[in-house]
């Protein structure tokens, strides 16, 4: 069946669009690419930074394992509903504005989190966090939609997920090191002081990507709008939920991870940084490979490939705890799954994202809502049976990874019908 016609005023758009594209191209600079690339640090470099001090401000904090876990599931849903909101909002007042006011709020809650005398002041100081990193992440989805298309986009979207690789290793290394000089208060005043960096950078290079004439106009109505033609899409809706299932593996990970292995394998804070660092090597090398892939190949293969990764890893890691295999087999598994995810993520931001240069914050919002929601359900499951039990972790990894292979029968099949 063929799409309905779309009305004068959204072809108007769209022609506007075209324009606009073929200008962006032509005169997108490296340095915008970089700052671009810099705001998608806010996710990573929140959750990752302060995990090898998680167990020590547990302690301190006087909290349990399960309840400790609910800061990073608060700075998971700060991170989703934030998105929701700045993803709409950066469709009709530009990408600009937004971004720095984001920036701005995520600085001083980082410093507040570092101020906070109990676990639940910490937990709702770490919402109010997320609620401004989500700002960054969902305006370098938008405004890299605003810059790039077709195989760009792609190569784009996997440098992105490169990018969140690297935070990721430098993250929990950095923690790491910094535990040895400081204590969590530490770690969040660190993370006020990267907030500084990217206010600074966004302010000499970030130039507005949406000029007035291409921003959406309405109210709320409108935005419902928007996201009933999202969600009417199954192509999109298949993206959406494999990329929130895929994700909630690894912040599965991301939450229990620490415990597991400094607690069950022994590992140091440094050991778990360098093991962590590995990991998310991995995640960094798949990713850029995924990028080039889905360009050569196909989206859609990439993402099975992807999704074939990330069940064995799953599989692994449940097999692994359920048997008490060493330390070597707990490692793989988990550098099979989360590579896995970073091969999936570059084709399926592009499918989702792809065809609605037009509402491409509002796309982004409700991609980066089921990533971040999706891993904010997850993360406090894996601590159920406590600091030393992995099997619950395991079961989520590989429920999560199940989900996201029936989801890709979903995208495969509205392709088939689309092409006949």
């Amino acid at each position: 069946m063929n799409p309905s016609p779309a009305p004068p005023k959204e072809r108007s758009q769209r022609d506007r669009r075209r324009n606009h594209d073929s200008r962006t191209r032509a005169g997108s600079r490296p340095p915008l690419a970089i700052v671009l690339g810099l705001l998608t640090i806010f996710g990573p470099i929140s959750m990752d930074l302060y995990l090898p001090v998680l167990p020590a401000l547990t302690g301190e904090l006087q909290s349990t394992t399960s309840v400790a876990q609910l800061t990073i599931t608060a700075c998971l849903l700060g991170l989703a509903i934030g998105q929701l909101v700045a993803g709409p909002l950066s469709d009709r007042l530009g990408r600009r504005m937004p971004l720095l006011i984001g920036v701005v709020a995520y600085t001083l809650t980082s410093a507040l989190c570092a101020l906070s005398p109990t676990i639940e002041t910490l937990i709702i100081a770490r919402f109010v966090q997320g609620l401004a990193g989500a700002v960054g992440i969902v305006i370098a989805q938008a405004a890299g939609r605003d810059v790039y298309s077709g195989a760009k986009l792609l190569r784009y979207y996997g440098r992105l997920t490169v990018l969140g690789g690297l935070a990721a290793i430098i993250g929990p290394v950095i923690g790491g090191q910094l535990a040895t000089v400081t204590d969590w208060r530490g770690v969040f005043l660190f993370l006020a002081a990267v907030g500084v960096a990217v206010l600074l950078a966004s302010l000499v290079v970030f130039q507005e990507t949406l000029p007035a004439n291409l921003r959406v106009t309405g109210g709320l109505s409108h935005t419902l709008q928007d996201f009933r033609r999202l969600l009417a899409d199954p192509v999109f809706v298949g993206a959406v939920l494999i990329t929130g299932f895929t994700y909630s593996a690894v912040f599965a990970y991301l939450s229990g991870a620490t415990y597991i292995l400094q607690g069950m394998y022994g590992l140091s804070p440094q050991g778990y940084s360098l093991a962590f660092g590995l990991i998310s090597f991995g995640f960094m090398v798949f990713g850029f490979i995924a990028g080039g892939l889905s360009e050569r190949w196909s989206e859609r293969g990439t993402l099975t490939l992807g999704l074939i990764m990330t069940a064995a890893g799953a599989l692994g890691l449940l097999a692994t705890a359920l048997l008490h295999l060493p330390l070597v087999a707990i490692i793989l598994s988990l550098f099979t799954m989360v590579s896995g995810v970073a091969v999936t993520s570059p084709p399926a931001t592009s499918l989702a994202l792809k065809d609605y240069p037009d509402i491409a914050g509002t796309a982004s919002s409700l991609l980066g809502l089921a990533r971040y929601a999706f891993g904010g359900i997850a993360a406090p499951l894996v601590g159920i049976g406590g600091a030393n039990d992995a099997v619950p972790f395991g079961i989520v990894a590989a429920a999560s990874a199940a989900a996201a292979v029936l989801c890709l029968g979903l995208v495969r099949r509205q392709s088939r019908a689309r092409a006949g």
